[in-house]
């Protein structure tokens, strides 16, 4: 029920703020439902979720920090997609050059987050070879190593509820991409992922 509340809550304050799409394809829906047209008015109200699901997205890249380690992000690359069906939205940043480069993924609905969270409930697995549980913003998360050939290259999956927050940072440390990902504002995204 508080879900279901907040929910209506934060569609809402998100329809205020984007009151025409939002309206009139809430008003496309009832008209089509009235007219006994199901198809029509589901196509319609997907077109709303979509909406929302992009405000939702904008709002996450909103508190994304515009700088992270020694990288400052790329604005021009900032993408935040919604497709209101398989994924819900997709926020990704990045930031600095192509030789040391951060990338930051918010998904919902993420289709990783039933994987991510089995081996997090098992630590024996979740510790085990290229595995680290870690602790980022009072959340458990994944910190997975890769070998790029010489080097090692750390990510970190940290799962909140269906929402997974991947953050790619090759070139770096463990300690490092463990301290960018204390950087975010977990809590935050929480809040408004939900």
């Amino acid at each position: 029920m508080k879900k279901i509340i907040l929910l209506c809550t934060v569609c809402l304050g998100f329809a205020a703020a984007q009151a025409q799409d939002f309206n009139k394809d809430l008003a496309d829906a009832r008209t089509a439902y009235a007219a006994g047209k199901l198809d029509d008015a589901r196509f319609a109200m997907q077109q709303m979720l979509q909406e929302l699901d992009i405000i939702t997205g904008k709002e996450i890249m909103k508190l994304l920090p515009a700088k992270m380690q020694d990288q400052n992000a790329n604005a021009a690359n900032d993408n935040v997609s919604g497709s209101s069906g398989f994924v819900g939205v997709i926020v990704h940043r990045d930031y600095g050059a192509d030789n040391k480069n951060i990338d930051v993924e918010v998904i919902s609905n993420s289709p990783m987050i039933t994987s991510i969270n089995a081996i997090l409930s098992m630590p024996l697995l979740g510790n085990m070879g290229d595995n680290k549980m870690v602790k980022i913003g009072g959340y458990k998360a994944l910190v997975q190593k890769s070998s790029n050939g010489t080097n090692f290259d750390y990510e970190v999956q940290l799962p909140l509820n269906s929402t997974l927050i991947t953050l790619k940072a090759p070139g770096y440390t463990q300690e490092q991409v463990i301290q960018m990902a204390n950087s975010l504002p977990i809590a935050q995204i929480a809040k408004i992922a939900q």
